[in-house]
């Protein structure tokens, strides 16, 4: 019997790309499901197909940006399945232009989405995995974080190197009970390569992600990390294209 099997698991960003591939592995696996996304169509058809195929699943429309609707999320799960094993923050924002384009409605979405979304999470689940004396955070980072992506990337890449540091210190402060892990993906495939306006940029992209691996290698090793025992945490997860020079 799988680790997952009956483990409840909040995703978010699952409405696509690696969140998708992630709930649809997890699901395989005998997880339970809370899916969350702002696109309610997307999460209530993956929904579906989760449920159709024998797994478990609900649905939850959320923006992470606000914490209101990230306690909603986890007091829903708790209030109908009693428990939440893990939440894997996984919703992103990629936009990447020069610092010298001013793209700040981009920057300020980027910091929201990548930074403020993960904070959310944590905020909304500590407190229920401090109830229950267990709980896992998988936070999804991304290579931008070891490094930083330039030109170009350098905003994204700070709040990515935000959730690092964000991952660590929550790592030291949780506790033996709370397992933190950090998984930074390389070049992935998803949408989230189709984010940025500036067209420079978007042509970079275009071409950066012809090497792009499929998104159920982040959904296995996410797999890797929450089937350790319990008092194995496995902390951070690098994967890249065999190619991937960044």
């Amino acid at each position: 019997m799988s680790h997952l099997n009956e483990r409840v698991i909040i995703v978010t960003g699952a409405s696509s790309g690696i969140g998708e591939a992630i709930a649809l592995f997890l699901a395989e696996k005998g997880a339970t499901l809370v899916l969350v996304a702002r696109r309610l169509e997307r999460i209530n058809s993956l929904v579906d197909h989760i449920t159709q195929t024998g797994g478990k699943a609900i649905a939850i429309k959320a923006d992470v940006t606000k914490l209101s609707e990230v306690n909603v999320v986890v007091s829903t799960a708790v209030s109908k399945f009693e428990r939440v094993d893990v939440l894997i923050n996984n919703a992103g924002y990629m936009a990447i232009a020069p610092l010298t384009a001013l793209k700040t409605d981009e920057w300020e979405q980027m910091i929201d989405t990548n930074i403020k979304g993960v904070l959310n999470g944590i905020a909304a689940a500590l407190p229920v995995f401090e109830s229950q004396k267990a709980g896992h955070f998988i936070n999804v980072a991304s290579v931008a974080g070891i490094k930083v992506l330039s030109p170009g990337g350098a905003v994204y890449s700070a709040t990515k190197f935000a959730v690092r540091a964000l991952s660590e210190g929550l790592r030291y402060e949780a506790g033996s009970h709370i397992r933190t892990t950090l998984i930074s993906p390389g070049a992935v495939e998803s949408d989230l390569q189709h984010g940025s306006s500036d067209p420079e940029s978007k042509a970079f992209l275009n071409e950066f992600y012809k090497q792009a691996i499929p998104a159920q290698a982040i959904a296995k090793a996410v797999a890797y990390a929450i089937e350790q025992p319990e008092d194995v945490d496995v902390n951070e997860i690098v994967i890249r294209p065999t190619r991937e020079e960044f």
